[in-house]
Parts: C-alpha cells; sequence; structure tokens
C-alpha cells in the first residue's frame, strides 16, 4: 500500500505545466484608398524594322564594273549617289543603233514634209537639229493638223521612236543609284561578278527613320490611335525614345487574337534589329485604383482593415497587368492592405505600422 502511494506522488510530481502560447499579432503596413482616373498603359515589346528599304536586284545581265563607294555591308551612300554599275556596252552599241535608225527614217520624211506640208517642216527640222546621239531621245513634235499626224505615223516614226525609248529605259538599270541617305546592310556581289537578270546584290536602308512592329490584343486595338505618342525604351533601360502610331493593322490575327500596331521612331542611336519595348497609353478609368495583383483575392475581393481587424470587400477588376491591377468600386478612405500578408483571413487581428500611413512603400512586417 505504501509502495502504491509513493508511486502515485512521483508521477505527479513529474506532471508538466502546459506553458501559455502567447498570440502573434502581425504588423502590416496600410495605403488609405483616394480613387483617381488611372491611365492604362499596355506594354508591348518587338524589333526594329528600317521604314524605308531596298533589296537590290538585278533586271540585266552583266559584270559588276563598279560604284561610287566601295560596296561593303556598312557602307553609308547619299541619296543619288550610284550604288551598282554593270557593264552595259554591248547593249550601248543597241540602242545608239536604234537612235541612229530613228534619225535617219526622220531625215528620209524631210522633202516629202517640205512639199506637202510646209507649215510642219520647220517644227522638224528644228527636232533634228536639236537630235543629240549621246542623250536621251526628246519627245516627238506635236501637231494639231491631222493629216500631218497620218503621216509621221503612217512612215513608222512613233513605232520607232517608242522602241527607242523602251531600249533607253532598259539601258537605265545597268545603273541603281540610292533613293535616299542611307547605308548598306547587305552585299552579295563583287567587283568583277558576273550579274544575271532576278539575281540579289544586296539590300540598302534608310537608317533615319525606323518602325517598330507591335501586337496589340484586340481589346485595345480600337483605343489607339494614328498619331498618338508611344514611349520607347531599351531593355536596360538605359535609353529612352518617343515614337509615334504610324499605322493600325485593319485585321486581327486569328491565332493570337491581336491587332498589329507599327510604331515610327528616329534616333542616332537605334539599329535595325534593336529590341525596344513600347508602353501604349491606351485609355482612362475614373474612380479607380491601381494596386498590385498580390492582394486581389479570389480575382475579385480585397483585404480592408476595420479597427485593427481584416475584413474582405468585393470589388471589380477593370483591367490586369503582368503586376497589377486596376480595380473599381472601392470607396475613399478605406484603409487597406499595402502588401499581402502569408495566411491572412477575414476577422484576423493586425497591428498598423505607423510609418504606412504616410509610406507609400508596400512592406509587410511580422
Amino acid at each position: 500500500m505504501a509502495a502504491i502511494v509513493g508511486a502515485y506522488y512521483v508521477v505527479k510530481s513529474n506532471t508538466k505545466v502546459k506553458p501559455k502560447i502567447a498570440k502573434v499579432v502581425k504588423t502590416v503596413f496600410v495605403d488609405t484608398v483616394k480613387n483617381s482616373t488611372v491611365p492604362i498603359t499596355i506594354p508591348a515589346n518587338g524589333n526594329l524594322v528600317a521604314k524605308n528599304r531596298l533589296e537590290l536586284f538585278s533586271e540585266v545581265q552583266g559584270v559588276f564594273e563598279n560604284s561610287s563607294q566601295d560596296f561593303k555591308p556598312g557602307q553609308p551612300y547619299r541619296n543619288g549617289q550610284l550604288l551598282i554599275r554593270i557593264n552595259s556596252n554591248e547593249y550601248y552599241a543597241s540602242v545608239q543603233s536604234a537612235k541612229s535608225e530613228l534619225y535617219n527614217l526622220i531625215t528620209s520624211l524631210m522633202p516629202d514634209l517640205r512639199l506637202d506640208y510646209p507649215e510642219a517642216f520647220p517644227v522638224w527640222d528644228t527636232y533634228l537639229q536639236n537630235f543629240d546621239m549621246d542623250k536621251g531621245v526628246p519627245d516627238l513634235p506635236e501637231s494639231n493638223n491631222e493629216k500631218v499626224n497620218y503621216f509621221i505615223t503612217g512612215r513608222g516614226v512613233n513605232s520607232a521612236y517608242y522602241n527607242v525609248k523602251n531600249l533607253e529605259q532598259r539601258l537605265s538599270k545597268y545603273r541603281i543609284y540610292a533613293p535616299y541617305n542611307g547605308i548598306l546592310t547587305e552585299a552579295l556581289v563583287n567587283k568583277g561578278t558576273l550579274v544575271r537578270p532576278g539575281q540579289k546584290l544586296g539590300e540598302f536602308i534608310d537608317t533615319s527613320v525606323y518602325e517598330l512592329e507591335l501586337a496589340i490584343s484586340k481589346t485595345f486595338s480600337d483605343l489607339l490611335q494614328i498619331g498618338e505618342k508611344v514611349t520607347l525604351n531599351t531593355l536596360d533601360k538605359q535609353a529612352n525614345y518617343t515614337g509615334t502610331v504610324s499605322r493600325i493593322n485593319g485585321r486581327i490575327d486569328q491565332a493570337t487574337q491581336t491587332v498589329t500596331v507599327f510604331v515610327q521612331v528616329s534616333g542616332k542611336d537605334l539599329k535595325e534589329g534593336m529590341y525596344l519595348e513600347a508602353q501604349l497609353e491606351a485609355k482612362e478609368i475614373p474612380e479607380a485604383i491601381k494596386i498590385s495583383r498580390k492582394l486581389l483575392v479570389d480575382q475579385s475581393e480585397i483585404f480592408v482593415l476595420r479597427d485593427s481587424i481584416l475584413d474582405v470587400i468585393e470589388v471589380n477588376p477593370v483591367y490586369f497587368s503582368p503586376k497589377e491591377v486596376v480595380v473599381k468600386g472601392v470607396p475613399d478612405n478605406t484603409v487597406i492592405l499595402a502588401k499581402s500578408v502569408p495566411g491572412a483571413y477575414a476577422g484576423m487581428l493586425v497591428r498598423v505600422n505607423e510609418e504606412s500611413s504616410s509610406s507609400k512603400a508596400i512592406q509587410t512586417a511580422q
């Protein structure tokens, strides 16, 4: 019996008193809501492409003779400078032969003109005197006399004239000139290379103006206007540019449901192929606030603070960006969390950090 009593007291003396768990009250930063007009900014990105681009192709055959500059990638040319000259000696002789035939044909008509149409003779005589074999064929004289026109046409003058003009037009294709100030970005032939019709020779671009092609969701396609200013920046945020919406495609891409928008931009440091990010100002939402997407609960609610107790209210999200959301329906002066609190729930007791009332930083302390 004494052993039983002794064992009882031993067990009782080993009973540990359960400690009281201190209740932890999380400290949070909060913001006070003040509704205003929130601009909707659409982020987009793309690569620069030269607005003016000339792909050089040959329409004739011959040997690449020379260029006014070294025909190499990166070589700049001024407006009107010779890009490519293809040897045209053989074809030039054919053109001169056709000119000679036209000159001889008109000369053979002069006696008949003097006798039958003396009023037209001086005009054609002046034409022959101004005929220069080393220059382009001048336009044929015009006459109001139908008989003179029938006579000239019947002798084949018009046919011979247009044959020469056709040959002269083709002769001009042996030389390609720069249509604007720019730079050669691709050169596929060297001096002395035999060039064939349809062969690509290179590529020439205007470096003064570029276009940025952006794919914008169809939701905002009707909100963008031609002439609207767009802020552009590089990936490292070291350079900023201002572009202008120049064109908007009228067709929606069926696969991505986006609309292509073209932004025109200029700058001395811009290069074709450069990757830029754009911020498009699509529209403005009145009586709204912009908050972090992490503060949104179940896509339509946010936490508010009422007398140190968390509660939830329903809101109307109107626009989602990758990190933020624009919501409506939050009354002015409502106190909301500045940042999400892990494990937060309606009815949770919290403590407000005194600095959060004036701080714009969104933080949470535990």
